[in-house]
């Protein structure tokens, strides 16, 4: 009952920013808690940052805390994901989600993914 587009993504130097954007069709928007995955070519997914419905509790990965930000505006039916000091083991596909369930429950709905690729 979820689409979800991602965009944004590209190419940027170690040290530079990228801003996410994930633009969300369907209702009740603003009930599911959203989030962002990435996969690397050869590796597992794993769940980069995710915001709940609710209140904006957030969840980041060890990796990436301090550096990412996620953030919604349910009025416009979009979550982002600002990305601060790019290290090349950025690198991935990164996937917009979204769950009726908080974490560890896995998200029900998925994006098509935006490429992002850190140089060194």
């Amino acid at each position: 009952q979820v689409q979800l587009v991602e965009s944004g993504g590209g190419l940027v130097q170690a040290g530079g920013s990228l801003r996410l954007s994930c633009a969300a069709s369907g209702r009740s928007f603003s009930r599911y808690n959203m989030g962002w995955f990435r996969q690397a070519p050869g590796k597992e997914r794993e769940l980069v940052a995710a915001i709940r419905w609710s209140v904006g509790s957030t969840y980041f990965a060890d990796s990436v805390k301090g550096r990412f930000t996620i953030s919604r505006d349910n009025a416009k039916n979009t979550v982002n994901l600002q990305m601060n000091s790019l290290k090349p083991e950025d690198t991935a596909v990164y996937y917009c989600v979204a769950g009726s369930a908080w974490l560890p429950r896995p998200p029900e709905y998925w994006g098509q993914g935006t490429p992002v690729t850190v140089s060194s």
